[in-house]
């Protein structure tokens, strides 16, 4: 019996423990119209690329700041993209020239004068849970 307790107190940590909690504050979200949309990004190769999102989640947008809360992700290194889906097309809705037309916003980084930051700029690190706070541009 003793042997048990050992083993599942020494097995613990690895066991539930792996996985974390990311809470994302949005702030600057303009109106309480349509949605705020998240995206989580596990390698530099799929960034911003809608079909190789690692994690993905929305909520109804609240005007000033919106939290969306994401459970149980593992433990790594995410990229995380934002945007307020005003219209409520699950679409990030831009002009011609593909310019955003939503307000949109990174995790560690900011739009830059011709384009998205890197990967690597966007970077937060997930070893525990964690609040980020996301401003939209």
């Amino acid at each position: 019996m003793l042997r048990f307790a050992f083993l599942f107190l020494t097995l613990l940590p690895v066991m539930g423990l792996t996985q974390v909690r990311l809470e994302v504050e949005v702030h600057g979200v303009a109106s309480s119209e349509g949605a705020v949309l998240v995206a989580l990004y596990n390698e530099e190769s799929g960034f911003l690329k809608f079909d190789q999102v690692f994690h993905s989640t929305g909520s109804p947008a609240v005007k000033g700041v919106t939290r969306i809360v994401i459970e149980d992700l593992p433990r790594g290194d995410y990229a995380i993209a934002v945007f307020h889906d005003e219209n409520g097309n699950e679409e990030l809705d831009a002009n011609w020239l593909g310019i955003p037309k939503e307000p949109l916003g990174f995790s560690q980084a900011r739009m830059k004068t011709f384009g998205p930051p890197k990967f690597r700029e966007c970077v937060v690190s997930l070893q525990h849970d964690l609040i980020v706070k996301i401003p939209l541009e």
